[in-house]
């Protein structure tokens, strides 16, 4: 039996507490051992594996590095590897997990508890093959398809997250036939171990500390582009990754969003709105947002109109996350938005993550006959609701992001930087 779900103005204060405990170090969690690692690695193995089987495919070919990272628990080249398909994985639903590395590069994964062999990639890409796509695509399907025939049972259906025509057409003519293989990583990823939970928590505790560095460094006469810089380098400095985007900005350039970060400066009694979209320590997605205002000056009504807006939307749609609650049933239950801000509306109300952006993915009552798909909240899901605030007028925007496990008994925010109690009008 599916929950019941609160109405559309019911609000529970998830993120309001002292900032003092959200930035100390008693907040950091402890970065996982190898053998938590280890443990990690194979359930991520083997959630791919049920979701092979579950399917009746051989085997699932992986070469978004995002999926290869899951699979194999390792990494090379992250950044590059993500436009470049230079390294794979094909896990075999019953029978090794075949790793193909980068020239060069098996001293990266050896001793991984996830790989079985390790050979070297065929390379089929155009900045590698140049006119020579078609034999190099040849050669790299023959030896795909010989390892599904030698482990595969006689099935020859096989999953395939990313591949170009060249690849597609050369695994069709040798009797493989070819099916969708993102649905089958995006599947596994959507539900965590606590190893994973303890990983997010990890990278959440980097991201809030970088975040804490931003606000400290928020005065008038600072870039947007020089506080970017900062969150950036808390990440790397504790050992996480990169950040995918640059949504980092202030003023009049808050709304519409996804503007980037410039180098214009901060002006004290502006907005500044930031969305992490950080990839942190063990490649786990520390994803929120959070919008503060700069200098001494008390905020405007104008300002606290808006980000009371924008909480009251995250704390109502969070309260909503239960096991079993439907994503149409979401969906239509979720916090109303008054009309002026439709128009400037975020792309989504909630999302999955994970190492990235992922399943499931949940629009606005506005788009959802279009976009929207049916599915339901699970257990040891991690997502992401979101909020941004903005009148389709112009003027400022608020944007507002928590990061939520659904456990058994309901919502619990993993993000623990708090609101600003000065735009909640708190204090």
């Amino acid at each position: 039996m599916r929950p019941m779900l609160r109405s559309k103005r019911g609000l529970k204060n998830y993120g309001s507490i002292d900032r003092m405990n959200a930035t100390s170090p008693a907040a950091a969690h402890q970065s996982p051992s190898e053998s938590d690692l280890a443990r990690m690695h194979r359930y991520r193995n083997e959630r791919v594996r049920a979701e092979l089987r579950k399917r009746d495919y051989a085997a699932g070919l992986f070469c978004d590095a995002i999926n290869v990272r899951y699979a194999t628990g390792s990494r090379n080249m992250q950044v590059w590897t993500l436009r470049n398909p230079a390294r794979y994985v094909l896990v075999m639903a019953e029978g090794p997990t075949v790793m193909f590395e980068f020239g060069g590069c098996d001293h990266l994964v050896r001793g991984l508890e996830t790989i079985q062999e390790i050979r070297r990639t065929t390379s089929w890409f155009y900045f590698t093959s140049g006119p020579r796509i078609a034999e190099h695509a040849h050669r790299w399907a023959a030896e795909i398809a010989d390892i599904v025939g030698q482990h595969g049972g006689g099935n020859r259906r096989l999953a395939v997250d990313r591949v170009n025509p060249e690849g597609c057409s050369a695994l069709q003519a040798l009797g493989i036939s070819v099916h969708d293989g993102q649905e089958i990583a995006e599947r596994a990823r959507a539900i965590k171990s606590p190893d994973e939970i303890r990983c997010l928590r990890a990278a959440i505790a980097v991201c809030e500390s970088g975040l804490s560095r931003v606000r400290d460094a928020l005065v008038p006469g600072v870039t947007e582009n020089q506080l970017l810089a900062i969150l950036n380098e808390a990440n790397i400095a504790a050992g996480g990754e990169y950040i995918e985007t640059r949504l980092l900005t202030a003023g009049p350039r808050t709304n519409p969003w996804f503007q980037e970060s410039s180098a214009r400066p901060v002006r004290a009694g502006e907005l500044l709105a930031i969305d992490t979209d950080m990839i942190g320590p063990q490649g786990y997605f520390a994803d929120m947002s959070r919008t503060f205002l700069c200098g001494e000056q008390r905020p405007t009504p104008a300002q606290r109109d808006l980000y009371r807006l924008a909480h009251e939307q995250v704390e109502t749609n969070t309260a909503l996350l239960r096991p079993g609650v439907g994503f149409r049933e979401f969906m239509q239950a979720s916090w109303t938005m008054p009309d002026r801000f439709v128009a400037h509306r975020y792309m989504s109300l909630v999302h999955g993550a994970g190492l990235c952006g992922e399943y499931p993915y949940i629009p606005y009552p506005q788009d959802f006959e279009r976009k929207g798909y049916d599915g339901l909240f699970e257990e040891n899901m991690t997502v992401c609701v979101e909020s941004f605030i903005g009148d389709e007028h112009g003027g400022e925007g608020v944007k507002l992001e928590q990061l939520v496990l659904i456990t058994k008994d309901g919502p619990v925010p993993l993000t623990t930087f708090p609101f600003e109690d000065s735009l909640l009008k708190l204090s």
